[in-house]
């Protein structure tokens, strides 16, 4: 079934938000300027997409069922999202004190247009857009007429490049993707409501978290939930929290970043752990004790300049008295980290937890040198005020776990923290 066919229709969704505000049929008929009929038919269309009773019917009004009150925080949160958008374009235009009737965006409320869009900012490509979603384009480039309308401005510009998102198009962007996630997680509420945990997981997989600890919880979580899928994002921590901001990823795990990245995200730190300098077995290095001008002279993998463990490093270096290596290699993917010390003389500078099976297996080797001050907070990060789905919950239990049962070595410190903080 395509993507487009699973979401809730954008309309309905609107009217079940005023049917509960309102407690009536006729009242809410009267907010949203719709005859009684319509909004009854909007409401019993939707009940029949998801297959659940919404509300049950009284004399004196309209009372939500428990799956009216499973689907009520997204469906609000969704058209939270879209009533945003006019603000937001006046503010762009200069204009302020715009009245409710004139800012209803109902040019915004078309699952499909919104689609259309927010691809068309993916690909900058028209007719891409067109075959990607089974459209001609002609309709591609109808919906998008219809938004730049209803925006009074030009949301996507056509340049040498491709169709850009302009200004207005990519402040906008962000709540649409929210929007439409919203609609997604709406199923799979109401089967956890029914007892049946299902839908997809979309995890922002940081290297500190990903080598180990996160399979074993993905394991965990799928053997006991046939329903759930678990999609992993292994982009850098910046294009993360873009996708975690947009609804696209549900949460990211890994190595904690300060507020600079994070006013609007919170995180809950699972354990903390420094950094180790590794070597192959048999390295020249690991005969003695290790001179600061072994270290100047070492060829280095490091990770990539202006990394939060690159900072590390180097702070660690300072301290020692010595200036940061200049590494040969800049990587932060640890297969190609692993080949390298593995087939060459280099050292690098990890997590222990990272290459933990070639030190077990004897393949790597630790140099008896300490890195001073280079603990790490490794744990998890969410969007402030986000709803995870219960798939989504399910899997930060799952990951809360593994991390509790994993740390019981003096090497590394556990400190589990069972609430979010603030980033600082």
């Amino acid at each position: 079934m395509a993507e487009s066919e699973m979401l809730s229709n954008l309309m309905q969704i609107r009217a079940f938000c005023q049917v509960v505000d309102q407690g009536s049929v006729s009242r809410a008929a009267d907010e949203l300027y719709r005859t009684q009929s319509a909004v009854t038919r909007a409401i019993r269309d939707l009940e029949q997409a998801l297959d659940v009773p919404l509300f049950e019917r009284h004399a004196n009004g309209m009372l939500l069922t428990d799956f009216g009150k499973c689907v009520l925080p997204r469906a609000r949160r969704a058209i939270a999202e879209l009533h945003q958008i006019p603000s937001q374009l006046a503010k762009l235009q200069g204009k302020s004190g715009q009245r409710r009737g004139d800012t209803e965006p109902l040019y915004l409320f078309n699952v499909r247009r919104l689609q259309i869009f927010i691809s068309l900012c993916k690909t900058r490509h028209m007719q891409t857009v067109a075959t990607l979603l089974g459209l001609s384009q002609p309709a591609v480039s109808a919906a998008l007429k219809v938004l730049e309308n209803g925006a009074g401005l030009a949301l996507l510009e056509r340049t040498p490049h491709g169709m850009m998102p302009s200004l207005a198009g990519q402040d906008i962007v962000p709540n649409l993707r929210r929007a439409l996630n919203e609609l997604r997680h709406i199923p799979a509420d109401i089967a956890a409501r029914r007892g049946v945990l299902e839908g997809t997981v979309q995890v922002g997989a940081l290297p500190l978290g990903r080598t180990r600890l996160l399979p074993q919880a993905i394991i965990g979580l799928t053997q006991r939930y046939s329903g759930v899928k678990v999609v992993t994002n292994e982009s850098a921590f910046s294009a993360l929290a873009s996708e975690l901001r947009s609804g696209e990823v549900d949460f990211i795990f890994g190595a904690l970043r300060s507020s600079d990245y994070a006013a609007d995200m919170t995180t809950e730190t699972l354990f903390t752990e420094s950094m180790v300098i590794l070597a192959r077995k048999g390295h020249p290095l690991l005969s003695g004790a290790v001179t600061q001008a072994q270290l100047r002279e070492a060829r280095w993998v490091l990770p990539r300049a202006e990394t939060p463990a690159r900072r590390l490093l180097d702070n660690s270096f300072a301290a020692m008295n010595m200036p940061p290596p200049d590494p040969v290699v800049e990587s932060g993917d640890l297969g190609i980290v692993r080949g390298l010390l593995l087939g060459s003389d280099m050292l690098a500078a990890v997590s222990a937890r990272q290459l933990e099976h070639e030190l077990e297996s004897g393949e790597l080797v630790k140099l008896s040198l300490d890195l001073a001050d280079t603990h790490r907070a490794i744990g998890l990060t969410f969007r402030a005020g986000s709803l995870l789905s219960p798939a989504a919950q399910a899997l930060v239990a799952e990951i809360r776990k593994v991390c509790a049962q994993s740390f019981t070595t003096p090497d590394f410190a556990f400190t589990p923290l069972l609430h979010r903080e603030g980033v600082d």
